[in-house]
């Protein structure tokens, strides 16, 4: 499934070997500290651009430490899928890493590289473009904030939804090891999942630290194909190396300089795709399963190979009576693909994708305090360029050439794809200014200013007529020395917004605070380089930006045992953009994105954590939202009006109720340490996943244990932990196949995700 990458897996061994060497050389009692207690802790969040606590922020927040990270046992952000109120973090899975992320109703179903997300992925400080690459083990982290509702007079471009921050350890001048292994397998007849991670940290000289971080993780598939020519073998596994060293550097007192490199490589399977009867009642036409099954059969394992560069640099000096922060992000991609779409033990669409991707970007930030320390002002300037290049081949009906002069190779291909170039620049500033002792005034906006330029090859203008979008080398050829495509649409446009919040926060004490908020975010407009229309009805774009406006009333208290938060809110979308994504007797899937209509969402959400004793803390969670369409503009269900019935359909991604509690309870072993133990079930309603509602996406119930066994003053824990183990089944997305493409199809694709797990991991912390 995988090649050897022998340069980075002896760099992970020396980087292994040399933790476990210091580890054994340095080893000491640490002061124990319960997993019980970590859930209590206060986190420290940047939401506002400063640090201050997570009850502090006047913005409904769930926010993770490093402790409470590795007590809740997070190794990937989908671990978090049904863990906060109104939160989906799920993997779109026709690509392996791509965010399908949703934050009160909002968010996308698209693989589709051009497209902005609604829910913005920031990673020390650097806003990502693209989703691709982002749900990938995580390691190492110091913090995951996640901000609900529009986060646009800070954050800028595409936050309607919400905001993800993953926030790195920095190099300490304190010598630190830690070092992680561990095993898994799921039920069933699937491989096992090996991984391990290192860090090491520690001065080099007064003025400057290091940090080295190394991951690997090697996974043989957690699935079997159940029928076909592959039947039998596993499927889903991956092998992924993470480096990242960085290191800190401060002069003075008064400036940091904080510099950071990553390195990631990923080479996997494709997704392991279902097939079940569709929302119109077509089953798949060869094989079809229950989609509460994890049974599957493809005649395809498919591949995925990804390699990324990320470079982060972080200066702040304090000056002026404030902090001067400059945050340097530059992160390139490239990402090929190989996917049996059709979900069947026959070649009927497969498809292979290339995309290289390259982003620089630079925000230049103040803040401080200003009028006898009444205002804390913060005003910033942002710069963001991109370069986006993808090539899609869709390859036909290969069952049709069968004992044929050109068998193994499709009947018929389609080829497409283009070039996106975007370019930003952005100005913001932001006043809380304390009015009286107990009043705090909320007063901030962002301009943006967006040009974007596309060139788009349409898919089935090229039929039989392969060829290659420029520079860009074929995942998967079938003709030597392809041509590169003539583009059929050559477009640009320019967007300018602005973001604008105001609100109110009173302190009822000092642990209690009420507060309000009018914000506005946008997503920006855009085009589509997986075009399929020719002659072009709807077309690749542009289609215009989407607007946000939310209202939220919010109430924080905590106390030595806890903390509570509740918050309602309305949200309502102006020209929402849509994938309308629907089935094609021609290109197997349509997939156009359009400004569809106007929604209303409203909701509320409650979570807190609570100190039963001094053993034994609960952490729970609780969203209710209703989400509606107030006006359409598209024929979103497909029978050739625009009426009522388009209005009365369900918003994609908007599950009504989702929950979540959670227990740790730790038991004394005297002179022998302890044992934690962990419980967490969360639930999600189920949820419409296309349009028109005939793809829907199952209720989710998620069952999580894990025992840990705590010695040597947390210096060692030795765990056992179980996930999914209500082997509920979770797909990625449910898009609708044709009844026909050339031969039967019907049915689904449907990307299955993992079954119940079991593992045992042993960590090590100095």
């Amino acid at each position: 499934m995988v090649r050897n990458t022998p340069v980075f897996q002896r760099t992970f061994i020396c980087s292994a070997l040399g933790v476990v060497l210091a580890a054994t050389a340095n080893a000491q009692d640490a002061a124990p500290k319960r997993a019980s207690s970590a859930l209590l802790e206060e986190v420290v969040v940047t939401a506002r651009k400063r640090e201050e606590g997570s009850q502090d922020v006047p913005i409904s927040i769930s926010a993770y430490s490093s402790d409470q990270i590795d007590a809740l046992k997070v190794r990937n952000l989908t671990n978090l899928a049904v863990s906060m109120p109104s939160v989906v973090l799920d993997e779109i899975g026709t690509s392996r890493g791509y965010a399908n992320f949703s934050i009160r109703g909002l968010g996308i179903n698209s693989s589709i590289p051009s497209i902005d997300p609604a829910v913005g992925m920031v990673v020390d400080g650097v806003y990502l473009g693209t989703n691709a690459g982002v749900v990938f083990d995580t390691f190492d982290l110091e913090s995951i904030e996640v901000l609900r509702g529009p986060q646009g007079t800070l954050f800028g471009r595409n936050v309607t939804g919400g905001a993800v921050l993953l926030n790195s350890k920095a190099p300490t001048q304190e010598f630190t090891v830690n070092a992680r292994v561990a095993y898994d397998q799921a039920e069933g007849s699937g491989g096992g999942n090996y991984y391990a991670m290192g860090g090491i940290s520690g001065g080099l000289t007064d003025t400057l630290a290091a940090r080295l971080s190394v991951y690997y993780n090697d996974d043989s598939g957690a699935l079997d194909i159940t029928d076909g020519p592959l039947a039998g073998q596993e499927h889903g596994g991956q092998e992924q190396i993470i480096i990242r060293p960085s290191i800190a550097w401060t002069p003075t007192d008064e400036l940091e300089l904080i510099v950071r490199y990553e390195r990631q490589e990923v080479e996997a399977d494709g997704p392991s795709a279902q097939s079940h009867t569709n929302g119109s009642g077509v089953p798949g036409s060869f094989v079809n399963y229950g989609r509460n099954d994890f049974d599957f059969a493809i005649d395809n394992p498919g591949s995925f190979d990804l390699e990324i560069d990320f470079f982060n640099a972080t200066l702040n000096w304090d000056v002026a009576g404030g902090t001067l922060t400059n945050v340097f992000g530059w992160r390139d991609s490239t990402v090929k693909t190989d996917a049996d779409i059709d979900a069947q033990p026959v070649w009927l669409f497969h498809s292979d994708t290339v995309s290289t991707y390259e982003q620089v970007s630079n925000e230049l930030r103040w803040n401080g305090l200003m009028f006898n320390d009444r205002a804390n002002v913060t005003v910033g300037a942002y710069m963001f360029e991109s370069e986006l290049a993808y090539d899609e081949d869709r390859n036909l009906l290969g069952l049709l050439t069968v004992g044929t002069p050109i068998e193994g190779r499709p009947a018929l291909t389609q080829n497409g794809g283009g070039m996106l170039d975007v370019s930003s620049f952005g100005m913001f500033a932001s006043v809380d200014y304390d009015l009286t002792d107990n009043l705090q005034l909320t007063a901030g906006a962002r301009w943006s200013r967006e040009e974007k330029e596309a060139q788009v090859v349409t898919l089935t203008r090229n039929v039989n007529n392969e060829c290659r979008v420029a520079g860009l080398t074929p995942n998967i050829s079938y003709t030597p020395n392809e041509p590169d495509c003539a583009y059929d649409f050559v477009d640009d446009k320019t967007w300018s917004f602005v973001s604008p919040k105001i609100g109110a926060r009173y302190l009822l004490d000092d642990d209690t605070n009420v507060y309000a908020t009018w914000s506005r975010g946008y997503r920006s407009g855009g085009y589509n380089l997986r075009n399929t229309e020719f002659p072009i009805v709807y077309g690749p774009g542009p289609f215009n930006e989407e607007q946000a406006d939310s209202i939220e009333i919010g109430y924080k208290t905590r106390w030595d045992g806890g903390q509570l938060n509740f918050a309602v809110y309305r949200t309502d979308m102006s020209d929402m953009q849509r994938e309308v994504n629907l089935p094609s007797a021609t290109a197997g899937v349509l997939q156009l994105i359009q400004n569809t209509a106007d929604a209303e969402i409203v909701g509320f959400e409650v979570d807190g954590t609570f100190a039963i004793s001094d053993a034994f803390t609960l952490k729970a969670s609780m969203g209710w939202l209703s989400a509606n369409y107030t006006s359409v503009s598209f024929d979103l269900n497909g029978d050739g009006a625009v009426d009522s019935a388009d209005e009365a359909l369900s918003l994609p991604r908007a599950p009504d109720l989702t929950y979540n509690i959670t227990a740790i309870y730790d038991i004394e072993l005297g002179g022998a340490g302890y044992i934690s133990t962990l419980a967490s079930y969360g639930y999600r309603d189920g949820t419409a996943y296309t349009d028109n509602n005939l793809g829907f996406v199952n209720e989710q119930k998620q069952l999580d244990v894990a025992v840990d066994y705590h010695l040597g003053g947390d210096q060692w824990i030795v765990s056992f932990y179980g996930r999914n183990l209500m082997n509920t089944v979770r797909h990625g997305g449910d898009t609708q196949l044709p009844a026909t493409l050339g031969v039967p199809l019907g049915g689904t694709f449907s990307p299955l995700n993992k079954p119940a797990t079991y593992g045992l991991e042993v960590t090590y912390n100095m």
